[in-house]
């Protein structure tokens, strides 16, 4: 039974141990498959080299431990009985000795190797710490390394207790020790006599020997024999424990000089965990008490481990206590003294004591977040944007987002999805050329949704392999219905811009794509559908790992299907594609980089690239307050940007900022995974982008730490807050967002993302943070100060400012009345000049259609509200007509614009002869002109359009029946933009009404 048992063991053993092979070895040929074998050996080897001789090493020293305490055992223990054979006491002692040493070397390379690889190619900040001079690379990358292999070395001392314990145990079981030991009883007289009587049948059992012996204990009612006594062998016990003793006092010293030297670690930890008062790190009270109460600790460490040591020896108990026992007051009085000198001595005088720690705190946490190279620029926010300022803007004005990322991917998901297993997972922003000008752009990929497609699994991981092409729109633009307008749509992609065109448009690698699928089987992919038939397609990469018989056997056991086995449709050339996800594929590859939460798209020579942000962090910089709580990470470099090939799957790792220290070292591990910035191709280097998680972090950590004066700081005098806006129909906090602009100073636009800041609980505002984009300048940031002596409005003033135009008030009232919901796009806080513009679209959507529109664009500037359909009507309502002349798709703009391909004047235009006598006839003419564009207006929906030509239809009637239209009162612009329905005029009539009257008239 036992054997079978150890068989049984043994092929679950086998089992497990197979499966885990066989996932490693298909990894091995996926990273083989990237190029990055290196990277997959650097692991394994690593932790060979690591774990083997820390195995050896502990298996040895414990196997040896055991036979001198087992020999030590056998010479100084008097044996009074033994059981099972040596042979089998000393295969405990191995098989004890390799299970401690497996736990050890386990723990040691699953927490310390890539520890190790960062502490033995670690990079110099070249900053010194304050307090230590230590170089920060020193807590960066080599402290944690050593504190941990301190608690493992600690944990295997407590191991070898456990283990001594056990063989102990073992030990005495089978050689036991003659601790308790039989005497022969005294004979006395009074023994003998109660032997008489029937006791005589005691000794006619001895007669008979042992056997007689016992049936004469038996005897009769109490005339037993005499029995042996048992006593206590006091020396031989003494002996036993003496072995216990030795042992114990190497393991306990071992134990006690790690205290020690836990300590001595641990006060390098008060640089970024210390937070006893205003400053986070070792403030007054941790340098002046908690430092030397580690450092008091740690010598009481090494003498407790020679007082254990003499008091084990001594058997003076006395004497091994008090010392560990000190040790433990002593850190309860030194936890009492910060207390009272953190509230009694440095609360009365905080500024004082603290001042040359919050320095420290101040300039290191600048450093930490990259905040200590910000341009400051006084920005004077003047008001006085003339119409020309405006036209020599175009470049910013032409870039202003009015469209929204939620309604474009509610658009594209319902008109660009083409069929029901399409879908656009997100809506990435960017800048491309567009017909020569620099253009802020939407761009989206139409990926595969396999939750869509039939769980067939030929469907699933045959047919339905990849995803088509991409759907691109100005993000300044709209249709006349308020939908963004597409310059890259449908399927194949049909390209409105020159300098795009999209010849490889397969998306096999995305942000949906989880399923591993075959390529190049005897069944064709589905490329995309054509009419009412489907093209089909057969994968052209080199992506994938060929299905020889071994592999495929592999990746069947590994993927668990026996389909993929037997499957006639799959032969030698077929190709499995695996960790298609490209979050998935990215942490695959480079597990020890933080990744943001958004990849984006792009489009470079006619193929489609993902472009993966990475992040280097850490959360031991000295001084450094951590931005996401206590104990967070308080350190961060955008350093690493990952390009990912749509259809390729090619996975390459760029490094951007060759001044974190950070990314050096890895790039000393990882020789052959990370490349420089110029090696990325130029066509993805124009479309690197600062990241909003990035830019986000350091305006939070800025609103706190752009304050560098002690006093001011302490006090929080100047302390900012992102500033707020109404988004959709809430109050939120501004997230950064990005524009193509010409920053003021200089001389062409480019691409920026930005955020406003306000005082903290207050709303005007005092800031704005810049994060530049574009060639050289890429990363630097820039803070336009405002001024301080008058008020500057915040976007959340506006905002109430907007909600109090009785026109926009109505508007808003009425469309949530009317089986409709209005919703508030984002505030965009523009610099135009040394002026401050602000731009807000209003998006509306209907009860019965899922589809929001751009209704409204509000214009604030100087105190004024300009509330029009498009951004051209509301900066010439702003800034006077022709301020929005050279702006694509504007309806009102005095010119024939994109939009109105009919080529008839737009409503406001001045007409010929407007001047001069017109006759009876001109003027029956041009009224039944205007009246025609009225109700082309009316019909496509277009109510501000209708009011103004009714307004020059009023005043063309007014003028045949010999009126001065200037003296009346005009007709109440409808721009209701309710589709369908007639709003009444200001005398009750419907507008509909009014224009048959004034049509009989005539």
């Amino acid at each position: 039974k036992g054997r079978i048992g150890i068989i049984a063991v043994i092929l679950i053993i086998i089992i497990a141990c197979f499966g885990k092979l066989i996932g490693v070895f298909t990894d091995f040929l996926w990273f083989r498959e990237l190029g990055y074998t290196s990277v997959f050996w650097k692991e394994i080897l690593t932790k060979l080299e690591l774990g083997v001789p820390v195995f050896l090493i502990v298996f040895f020293i414990c196997a040896i431990y055991l036979k001198l305490l087992k020999k030590r055992y056998y010479k100084t223990v008097d044996i009074g009985g033994t059981s099972g054979s040596e042979k089998t006491l000393n295969g405990i002692a191995w098989v004890l000795s390799a299970i401690l040493g497996l736990i050890v070397s386990v723990t040691v390379f699953n927490n310390l190797w890539f520890e190790l690889l960062k502490y033995t190619n670690s990079t110099d900040f070249s900053i010194l710490d304050p307090i230590f001079n230590q170089d920060v690379s020193f807590y960066i990358f080599k402290l944690e390394f050593i504190t941990h292999a301190n608690t493992i070395i600690m944990g295997t001392v407590v191991g070898f207790a456990i283990v001594t314990l056990i063989y102990y145990l073992i030990l005495m079981s089978m050689r036991r020790p003659q601790i308790f030991e039989k005497v022969p009883p005294q004979q006395d007289g009074q023994q003998q006599q109660q032997q008489g009587g029937f006791g005589a049948f005691g000794a006619f059992g001895q007669a008979f020997g042992q056997g007689g012996d016992a049936f004469g204990q038996g005897g009769f009612g109490g005339y037993n024999r005499p029995q042996q006594q048992t006593t206590f062998n006091k020396e031989n016990m003494g002996r036993l424990l003496s072995i216990a003793a030795k042992e114990f006092v190497v393991l306990g010293v071992i134990f006690f000089l790690m205290i020690a030297f836990n300590f001595y670690l641990k006060q390098y930890t008060l640089l970024y965990t210390g937070s006893s008062g205003v400053v986070f790190g070792a403030g007054f009270t941790d340098i002046k008490i908690t430092l030397w109460v580690y450092r008091i600790i740690m010598v009481l460490g090494v003498v407790s481990a020679i007082t254990f040591a003499l008091g084990i020896k001594q058997r003076k108990w006395k004497t091994v206590l008090t010392v560990p026992v000190i040790m433990i007051v002593i850190a309860i009085i030194g936890g009492g003294a910060s207390m009272l000198v953190q509230n009694l001595v440095v609360a009365p005088d905080e500024i004082s004591k603290e001042s040359t720690y919050l320095e420290n705190n101040i300039a290191f946490t600048r450093y930490a977040y990259d905040l200590q190279d910000i341009r400051i620029q006084e920005f004077a926010a003047t008001n006085d944007l003339t119409k020309d300022d405006i036209i020599n803007n175009m470049e910013t004005i032409s870039n202003i987002r009015i469209n929204d990322y939620e309604p474009a991917k509610k658009f594209y998901n319902q008109t660009q999805s083409i069929r029901l297993y399409y879908f656009f997972h997100d809506v990435d922003v960017d800048r491309y050329m567009i017909n020569g000008e620099y253009t802020q752009v939407f761009l989206s990929a139409r990926e595969i949704d396999e939750t869509k497609t039939t769980d067939q699994w030929l469907s699933t991981h045959l047919k339905y392999t990849h995803g088509y092409g991409v759907t691109l729109s100005r993000v300044d633009q709209v249709t006349e219905s308020g939908q963004p307008a597409m310059m890259i749509d449908s399927i194949p992609p049909v390209s409105q811009v020159e300098e795009i065109e999209i010849t490889r448009p397969e998306i096999y690698f995305g942000e949906g794509t989880n399923n591993y699928i075959i390529t190049n089987t005897d069944e064709q992919e589905f490329d995309y559908p054509s009419g009412d038939n489907n093209v089909y397609c057969t994968y052209e990469g080199n992506a994938g790992i060929k299905l020889n018989p071994i592999n495929r056997i592999l990746f069947a056991i590994k993927e668990q299907s026996l389909k993929l086995l037997v499957s006639n449709n799959i032969d030698s050339n077929s190709r499995i594609l695996i960790n298609r996800d490209i979050e998935d594929r990215v942490k695959t590859l480079a597990p020890f980089l933080e990744y943001d939460s958004d990849p984006y798209i792009v489009t470079v020579d006619g193929g489609l690239y993902w472009i993966y942000d990475a992040y280097t962090t850490s959360r031991y910089y000295p001084y450094s307050e951590p931005f996401n709580g206590t104990g967070g990470i308080n350190y961060i470099r955008n350093s690493v940007k990952v390009v990912i090939d749509a259809y390729n799957g090619d996975t390459n790792f760029y490094i951007v900022d060759e001044e974190d220290p950070i990314a050096m070292t890895l790039q000393k591990i990882y020789p052959d995974m990370f490349k420089g910035f110029d090696e990325m191709p130029e066509g993805l280097q124009a479309h690197i982008r600062y990241p909003n998680t990035m830019f986000t972090i350091q305006a939070n950590v800025y609103t706190k730490y752009h304050m560098t004066d002690v006093n001011i700081f302490y006090q929080n005098e100047d302390r900012w807050s992102i500033a707020t806006e109404i988004y959709g129909m809430d109050e939120t906090t501004m997230s950064p967002i990005y524009y193509i602009m010409k920053l003021p100073g200089e001389d062409k636009a480019e691409f920026i993302n930005s955020i406003p800041y306000t005082p903290s609980g207050k709303y005007n505002m005092t800031a704005l943070l810049v994060a530049r984009n574009d060639g050289e300048h890429y990363g630097d940031l820039v803070l336009y100060q405002l001024p301080k002596d008058r008020i500057i409005y915040g976007p959340r003033q506006i905002e109430a400012q907007i909600d109090q135009d009785t026109e926009i008030a109505a508007d808003f009232t009425l469309w949530n009345s009317a089986g409709s919901t209005y919703t508030r796009g984002n505030m965009f806080v523009i610099p135009i000049e040394d002026s401050l513009v602000y731009v807000e679209p209003v998006y509306l959507e209907s009860a019965n259609s899922s589809l929001p529109e751009v209704k409204r664009v509000i214009v604030y500037y100087n105190e004024r509200i300009a509330y029009a359909e498009t951004l051209a009507a509301a900066l010439d309502e702003m800034f006077g007509k022709g301020a929005g002349d050279y702006l694509a798709g504007g309806n009102y703009d005095g010119d024939v614009t994109p939009d109105d391909p009919s080529g008839t004047d737009a409503p406001g235009q001045d007409v010929p002869g407007d001047d001069m006598d017109r006759t009876p006839e001109e003027l029956a003419q041009l009224a039944n002109d205007t009246f025609n564009k009225a109700v082309e207006a009316q019909q496509r929906g277009d109510w501000a359009a209708y009011g103004v030509y009714l307004n020059e239809l009023e005043g063309i009637l007014k003028e045949m029946l010999g009126e001065n239209a200037a003296s009346e009162p005009e007709i109440p612009d409808m721009g209701t933009g309710l589709p369908g329905e007639m709003a009444p005029d200001a005398g009750g009539q419907t507008m509909e009404s009014g224009l048959s009257d004034t049509a009989e008239t005539l």
